[in-house]
């Protein structure tokens, strides 16, 4: 049995890690995709649901690496039907739970300081 994420929400500093964009960056995104719409907490602060971190994992492999306008990737999300699922798999993002996600970040930026280091031996 996989083991699922006991957490529900993410705050905008984790997603931010979690899909390798700035925080305006994502308050842009939200302007433009009606699909996209985090929580607000009590004081105001954004918390996003795991089918968040799908649409914005989706809308930046669409915009940032397959050179997609906005309008492009909001013709792309209704062909799929706002589906973030159907998105994940058509864009062939892998996606886990974001706390492992998390980890492997981490442990990618310590291999490429790593390798830094080998590379001026």
């Amino acid at each position: 049995m996989r083991k699922t994420s006991t957490k529900l929400y993410y705050s905008i500093g984790e997603v931010t890690e979690l899909v390798g964009v700035k925080a305006h960056v994502l308050r842009y995104w939200e302007s433009q995709f009606p699909v996209l719409k985090p929580r607000r907490g009590n004081a105001g602060n954004r918390t996003y649901k795991i089918r968040d971190i799908k649409y914005l994992l989706s809308i930046r492999k669409l915009l940032h690496e397959n050179g997609f306008t906005i309008s492009g990737a909001k013709k792309k999300f209704k062909e799929s039907g706002n589906n973030p699922d159907t998105l994940i798999q058509q864009l062939n993002i892998p996606f886990s739970d974001p706390q492992n996600r998390k980890t492997l970040i981490a442990v990618k930026k310590e291999l490429s300081e790593l390798k830094k280091i080998i590379d001026e031996l």
